[in-house]
């Protein structure tokens, strides 16, 4: 009998407790590099019933209404009411903001203003260290069109789908908070297979039953998706479905669990199908390679996978802080090399092709725009329509030749 295989992979609406922090920290982020591209700033999110904490790290020219920042995002999701569990108008906001510590700060860059705005781009990048030692891990499959793995793009898109049905009443009695998760049959080779179980847990209003819950979400969200990301390239035409599987779900966000910033990292990035280095993404400027190498890593993956190298490809790069050199960086394939090229080859052509460096990852992805609120929620990665740099494959040619010259 042939071996087959599970794999699941979880995503959340943009009304669940730690993703409403997360959209907080990058709307505050955004807000601040609107004012002062060259913002350091290193920000959480926590949140309780009715209660938001605003802390960390910001040097900054500019000046941010945080009150009013967290205060938006709220209502933008859709917690207008105490009566769903919060109230974009009346919760608390406290603010504890300092400024970023000046041993970090010379680390970042070793630089002032006047000799910056003389130096060349090869002084910049040098200059430049990373904002923190880590590791960092991106990641591309081209078992999807976006080059991501299926199990994670198919939550994320039906996450996204399960909000906008009810922004536009498409689906009624729905609230902000919710969660999915999608398990997908893989075959021998490591191919998506079929559909296996679909799950959607959601906040809902008290009158709607669970069964007319459950055909309106399938009706609306669940086969729409599935058939629109998938059409005839996977099986899904007897899958499981589970909506609520507790029964009912009526207080969600703060009101029935704790957020914090930075802690739905797998749903951030590969759904669990790729390492991660632990460092989390949201509130944090592009100095911080937690966020800008990670960028930079899904960037390189993709491209290597675009060209018809490997069929998936995982790369690590880690830095030590303040230096602008990368420490070490790996490129595993997983035996999936095409056209006779090895691990080893694709590897020195990354090397000759992609500038790791900090300060260059900032320009070549241009990372000092205020684009982070929208990564906040559905994932940071296998999004081709937001502006997303990091998922361009613009490399391809380059490295393509890179391989050509090492083969010579």
């Amino acid at each position: 009998m042939a071996e087959v295989k599970l794999i699941s992979a979880e995503s959340v609406t943009e009304g669940h407790p730690d993703k409403i922090c997360d959209q907080i920290s990058d709307a505050i982020l955004d807000d601040m590099l609107r004012q002062d591209p060259h913002s350091h700033v290193a920000v959480e999110t926590s949140a309780t019933k009715g209660q938001f904490w605003v802390f960390g790290e910001v040097t900054s020219k500019g000046y941010s209404d945080i009150q009013s920042i967290v205060r938006d995002v709220v209502r933008r999701i859709g917690y207008t009411s105490s009566t769903i569990g919060l109230d974009a108008d009346s919760c608390g906001v406290l603010v504890s903001l300092s400024e970023q510590s000046p041993e970090i700060n010379q680390g970042v860059s070793r630089l002032d203003e006047q000799e910056e705005s003389i130096a060349s781009r090869e002084e910049r990048y040098e200059a430049q260290g990373a904002g923190d030692q880590g590791v960092m891990f991106g990641y591309a499959s081209d078992e999807t069109d976006v080059l991501m793995p299926l199990p994670i793009h198919l939550a994320h898109r039906l996450a996204y789908r399960l909000a906008q049905v009810r922004k536009t009443g498409e689906v009624k009695f729905l609230r902000p908070d919710g969660k999915v998760q999608v398990t997908i049959e893989y075959d021998e080779n490591d191919k998506p297979l079929r559909v296996d179980t679909v799950l959607v847990s959601t906040q809902h209003d008290p009158e709607v039953s669970q069964e007319a819950l459950r055909e309106d979400l399938r009706e609306h969200v669940i086969e729409p998706v599935l058939d629109e990301v998938l059409a005839d390239k996977v099986e899904h035409d007897d899958y499981r479905v589970l909506v609520n599987p507790t029964g009912s779900f009526i207080m969600g966000g703060p009101a029935a669990d704790a957020g914090l910033t930075g802690r739905k990292i797998i749903v951030d990035t590969y759904g669990g199908a790729a390492h991660h280095g632990g460092g989390a993404f949201s509130g944090k400027d592009p100095s911080k390679v937690d966020r800008s190498a990670a960028y930079a890593a899904r960037w390189v993956a993709k491209n290597i996978v675009a060209a018809g190298l490997a069929h998936k490809v995982e790369v690590q790069v880690a830095y030590a802080i303040g230096v602008a050199e990368p420490v070490s960086i790996n490129v595993e394939t997983f035996g999936t090399e095409e056209n006779g090229v090895t691990r080893e080859q694709i590897q020195d052509a990354v090397r000759k092709v992609f500038d790791l460096r900090p300060a260059a990852i900032v320009d070549e992805l241009d990372l000092l725009r205020p684009i982070y609120s929208k990564t906040a929620a559905y994932g940071h990665f296998g999004r081709e329509n937001d502006d997303f740099t990091w998922e361009k494959t613009n490399k391809v040619d380059a490295l393509k030749d890179a391989i050509a010259q090492i083969n010579e």
